[in-house]
């Protein structure tokens, strides 16, 4: 991309980035030309924790206060969230970012073009390694491949969809300890829920998923907490409210009110420890993420544990809100993504990172919901990150940044 492009583009960005100058009042989104084109709007979820700002945006009422009805509709995997974003059958998803992107692109399967209305959440994701390993030595990212080196056979690893946040967090950290992911073991796709059965069988060496299933590992004796993704990227992208690029063109009324309405949800469960708690029981239930309310709350506080003995306090477990900072649809955030994809060999060529990152990401309707509810917007819509193996990325060169890499596809 010439630079005057990418200039007119984050400038684009970032003018979309500032707060509007008038805002209308909260109640005028639910009636006259600002009236929800969709009323009942049916938003499908994986049973993770990071659903919680979508269900209790339900649970709480939140979407009346926009004139939407949510109808949060339980999914069994994220192959099965993909097909009913793409077909209609969803509204919308609580979505993995690189789900998203890789759907637009055509490499998750189908191609439809896609939109992220907001970031859920960062942070609050793990890699687990079967009791097995760690008996073996085998507890972090070092002496995992010291024990790969030494005990040559076929070690299998599970993620949870093969473009998605799960499979580049694992791909991430074993490359950062010298590990080809591709090369030196072997990768399957696993369903959130079913992580934990698959492990108890000896279906894997180990898995990176969303909480409460690493915790729930540790708490069944199955398996041990070797890195947090936060360990990885501290504040990283993680789930995202998504939809097609259509519902949002169509539907931006509808779009703006969801947001609100998740907005309201995710600035409530940080708000205080009480309200994590109410949610954790809340989504524990059979209809969500149906496990105990131990197993969610635990990390949710940012009281971690390894399973083996070791215990800390995480100031950067799962965060949903954090005054907002957490919830912005940065540009960089999709577009690194895009490097990971390029370098494990998911896109043969460089995309248009700038391009395709502002036509999925819908900071002007973030914008529009954001500033009815006085929440700040950060002014610029990259971001800068130093990440595990002491590489930085800020967006500003994607395609040098993808080609940088020692271990790649």
């Amino acid at each position: 991309m010439s630079e005057p492009r990418r200039k007119l583009l984050l400038g684009a960005a970032a003018a979309a980035a500032l707060p509007a100058a008038t805002a209308v009042s909260t109640g005028a989104w639910a009636a006259g030309s600002d009236k929800p084109e969709k009323e009942e709007v049916r938003i499908g979820f994986i049973p993770l924790t990071d659903c919680a700002s979508v269900v209790m945006a339900s649970v709480l009422g939140f979407d009346k206060k926009y004139g939407i009805k949510i109808v949060a509709s339980k999914e069994a995997s994220w192959a099965g969230v993909r097909d009913k974003l793409v077909n209609g059958e969803l509204d919308m998803a609580h979505a993995l970012y690189g789900l998203v992107y890789g759907v637009h692109l055509g490499v998750a399967g189908p191609k439809k073009d896609m939109a992220v209305l907001m970031t859920l959440n960062n942070n609050g994701q793990a890699i687990t390694l079967a009791k097995k390993l760690a008996d073996q030595g085998a507890v972090d990212g070092a002496s995992l491949a010291k024990l790969m080196r030494q005990d040559k056979r076929e070690y299998t690893f599970a993620q949870t969809f093969p473009t998605g946040t799960h499979a580049m967090w694992l791909y991430y950290w074993l490359a950062a300890h010298g590990v080809h992911p591709l090369k030196d073991s072997k990768v399957i796709t696993v369903p959130p829920p079913q992580m934990v059965a698959n492990m108890r069988v000896g279906n894997m060496d180990g898995f990176c998923v969303g909480e409460p299933w690493n915790h729930r590992a540790i708490m069944d004796g199955i398996g041990i907490t070797a890195a947090t993704t936060q360990d990885i990227w501290p504040d990283h992208p993680e789930k995202v409210l998504a939809c097609s690029g259509d519902f949002a063109k169509k539907n931006p009324n509808t779009a703006r009110a969801v947001i609100m309405a998740v907005l309201e949800a995710s600035r409530w469960i940080d708000a205080n420890l009480q309200n994590k708690l109410k949610m954790a029981d809340t989504i524990a239930d059979k209809a969500y993420v149906n496990t105990s309310a131990d197993a969610i709350n635990q990390r949710i506080l940012g009281r971690y544990q390894n399973g083996l003995g070791k215990t800390w306090d995480d100031p950067n477990a799962m965060k949903f809100f954090n005054d907002g900072a957490v919830n912005f649809p940065y540009l960089s955030d999709g577009m690194w993504f895009l490097t990971q994809h390029k370098r494990w060999g998911l896109l043969k060529e460089h995309p248009d990172y700038l391009t395709v990152a502002t036509q999925i990401n819908q900071i002007e309707l973030y914008k529009q919901a954001a500033s009815q509810l006085k929440i700040a917007v950060p002014k610029e819509a990259l971001r800068s990150a130093k990440l595990l193996d002491g590489m930085v990325w800020d967006g500003k060169s994607p395609a040098k940044y993808a080609d940088s890499f020692k271990l790649k596809a």
